[in-house]
């Protein structure tokens, strides 16, 4: 697949604190579209997407601005969807929210196919909640339980095909609250937390599951939250937790994901450029990007912030 199409969602509906609004551009700015240009893909940019027409969002609800994420999640899913059938679309966010529509579309988009689809969650969250569930009241939080099929969520597209959860796999946990434990342990979703990575390194997990996206001859879709990433090397994210991925590791997933062949859409995802050091983190996500996309480490020039 040679075409990838980028979809800017600037999308800051999913939680509480604002910037990632501004992520799309942040991308664009950091060089996305030259960086894959250069590893000889079509880019075509579709530009930022507003949310469908939505009614407005009483601001003492529970939960944080439901209508306006359902807007978006309308909207998302209906251009996700019809992104597949021309290339490969990257999701620029944008709060974790915006899954909500960019899963919902792909996976309706290989429903349609005849084909399963896979998830690969790189996240220090579970974001299995639903709006029933979630104690913060914050959707970013939810897009796996809605994808897999969870209630509650009521006055969204309604998820025709659920992805399996057997289909899902989270790597880089490392801040899960009760409630989403003790849900996560009834499922059959592949969850690998930072310890079991230490102990047994990020390869081998993540080799199992593409394993068993090839032999389903499944669509893989990527969703790279930036605090899947140590926020000593991606700072720019309202919701750091210590302990992350490291360059090489986080480098080493993309380069794993590329080698398969397999996936066949990205989300980047939780960038606030409101907190970032000089565009840092805009820079590692699209190094990343280029990595699952071709580019090895050692072909990138080094750069210095300043």
């Amino acid at each position: 697949m040679r075409d990838i199409i980028l979809i800017g969602a600037p999308m800051d509906s999913g939680k509480r604190r604002k910037g990632c609004l501004m992520g799309p551009d942040a991308y664009r700015t950091a060089g996305l579209g030259d960086a894959l240009t250069e590893l000889g893909y079509r880019v075509r940019d579709w530009g930022n997407m507003a949310p469908a027409e939505h009614p407005e969002d009483d601001p003492q609800a529970r939960i944080y601005k439901n209508h306006e994420t359902v807007g978006w999640t309308n909207r998302l899913w209906r251009k996700g969807q019809d992104a597949m059938s021309k290339g490969l679309p990257i999701f620029l966010g944008g709060d974790h929210a915006l899954s909500l529509g960019s899963v919902g579309g792909v996976n309706a988009y290989a429903a349609e196919k005849g084909q399963p689809q896979f998830l690969l969650w790189l996240d220090a969250h579970t974001d299995y909640h639903t709006p029933e569930t979630t104690a913060s009241g914050n959707l970013h939080g939810t897009p796996i339980g809605y994808v897999t099929g969870r209630k509650g969520f009521n006055g969204f597209p309604k998820v025709e095909r659920p992805i399996p959860q057997e289909n899902v796999c989270i790597l880089g946990l490392r801040s899960v609250d009760a409630p989403e434990r003790e849900a996560m342990q009834e499922t059959k979703i592949r969850a690998y937390d930072m310890r079991m990575i230490d102990e047994t390194g990020i390869a081998a997990p993540l080799t199992a599951f593409l394993d068993v996206v090839a032999k389903a001859k499944g669509a893989l879709h990527v969703s790279l939250d930036v605090d899947f990433l140590d926020p000593m090397i991606a700072p720019a994210v309202g919701t750091t937790v210590p302990g992350g991925a490291t360059m090489r590791e986080a480098h080493l997933v993309m380069e794993m994901i590329c080698d398969s062949g397999l996936m066949t859409s990205l989300d980047l995802v939780e960038l606030n450029p409101f907190l970032d050091e000089r565009g840092r983190t805009a820079q590692v996500m699209v190094d990343l990007a280029a990595s699952a996309l071709g580019r090895r480490v050692f072909d990138r020039p080094t750069r210095a912030f300043s």
